[in-house]
């Protein structure tokens, strides 16, 4: 992980704001869905850094509550 970067990942959780900070190499809409799952306790986090995970998606995440996640890179 020489390129990673720290990210912010804000969303909601049944209408209660929540943030976080993550380092990861790269990040967009989806990754960010997947990662604001795996804080709620809905996604699986990998042990491994190249183990196959599969992703939760932002309409599975919506059914557990999760909206409104945004995220920004760190400065």
């Amino acid at each position: 992980m020489n390129n990673a970067k720290l990210f912010v990942i804000d969303y909601q959780l049944h209408g209660k704001q929540k943030s976080f900070v993550i380092r990861a190499e790269a990040m967009d809409n989806a990754e960010a869905w997947h990662w604001a799952s795996c804080d709620a306790g809905v996604g699986h986090i990998p042990r491994y850094g190249r183990e196959k995970v599969k992703k939760v998606s932002k309409p599975l995440a919506e059914r557990y509550g999760i909206t409104e996640v945004t995220w920004r890179q760190s400065h």
